[in-house]
């Protein structure tokens, strides 16, 4: 019995076994399935309790998938916790090998959550809304562009075709990706059901709704509310020490952007026109919040409203979110 840790990187990965308090040589695997059957092959004769690996980029995500599916305990941690947790036991040098057999040590310190691997349904909308939005932002650049080129008096005409014939193009995209994002939920009840709860948001329509279940749908069940807000990046970092130190709390981005981004528009549409978000709105500004930490409040609750819509299958309810002791607190 053994603990692993891999160390992950674009095109390759190391790997190291632990068996009490000694580490085996650091074993580097290509980033391919050829790779990830080695890589089986070896933890497979191992019998390892844990297989711990960092959330990091995009790149661990292929490899926890192959490992979950041949029936290993791999365990996706997060990269801030595991960098405290190397900071108090690494000496001086810091490489790839290094964090690998670090990992193997977090394994056996710490014992984390073994990793549930969403299904394919689930990866495949994520993978369609994530292209949905790099595409929109595409957009909003290449109109923004289109304003600054008519601004100019001098600008020739079929640069300015150019760019609406390249806006025109990323639109067809979109739709078709769209369309095919909508067709995933419709043959999928995993899918289609906490779709159409969420969408009773007041602010949450087909675009929004399409990008925050593709977001949420690949999370674990059990994940708590506060911390599916914490992975969105919406909790509040305090920096606080003694008597001294004592700065304004703020909003921790260092999580998932592409959910962060899905709720803003949800949010401030419910500011105006849901009358229990609008009244919490109002009641924090009252007691001195600034209008974006108002908004910021109302992203945090839509999404953890939304969690618990995916959690039990009912409808999205903006009444069990903004209470009377919610407004008060």
């Amino acid at each position: 019995m053994c603990h692993v840790g891999i160390d992950i990187a674009a095109a390759s990965f190391d790997m190291v076994v632990r068996k009490g308090d000694q580490n085996e040589k650091v074993i580097t695997f290509k980033q391919s399935a050829a790779g990830f059957d080695s890589a089986i092959e070896k933890l497979k004769g191992c019998k390892p309790i844990s297989i711990v690996m960092e959330a990091t980029g995009i790149y661990y995500f292929d490899l926890a998938r192959a490992l979950n599916k041949a029936g290993l305990p791999v365990c996706v941690i997060n990269p801030k916790s595991f960098r405290h947790f190397a900071e108090l036991r690494m000496k001086t040098t810091k490489t790839d090998s290094v964090d690998a057999a670090l990992l193997a040590d977090f394994g056996q310190c710490m014992k984390p959550r073994q990793w549930i691997a969403p299904d394919d349904s689930a990866v495949a909308l994520r993978d369609i809304g994530r292209q949905i939005n790099r595409l929109t932002h595409q957009k909003t650049q290449a109109k923004n562009r289109l304003h600054a080129l008519q601004a100019k008096s001098n600008t020739q005409a079929f640069i300015i075709d150019d760019e609406v014939d390249g806006i025109e193009h990323l639109e067809r995209r979109i739709q078709r990706l769209t369309q095919a994002a909508k067709d995933q939920i419709k043959g999928s009840e995993s899918l289609s059901t906490p779709f159409t709860n969420l969408t009773f948001a007041n602010g949450v329509g087909e675009a929004s709704g399409l990008a925050i279940l593709a977001e949420l749908i690949v999370l674990p069940r059990c994940l708590k509310a506060p911390q599916v807000a914490r992975y969105a990046g919406l909790d509040v970092r305090l920096t606080q020490s003694g008597t001294s130190v004592n700065k304004p709390g703020r909003l921790n981005k260092s999580g998932n952007s592409y959910l962060r981004s899905a709720m803003y528009m949800p949010a401030l549409s419910a500011s105006r026109c849901d009358p229990n978000a609008r009244a919490f709105y109002e009641s924090l500004v009252a007691r001195g919040k600034k209008k974006k930490q108002a908004i910021i409040a109302i992203m945090r609750k839509y999404l953890m409203g939304i969690w618990a819509c995916i959690q039990t299958g009912k409808p999205f309810d903006a009444s069990l979110l903004f209470s009377e002791a919610h407004l008060k607190g």
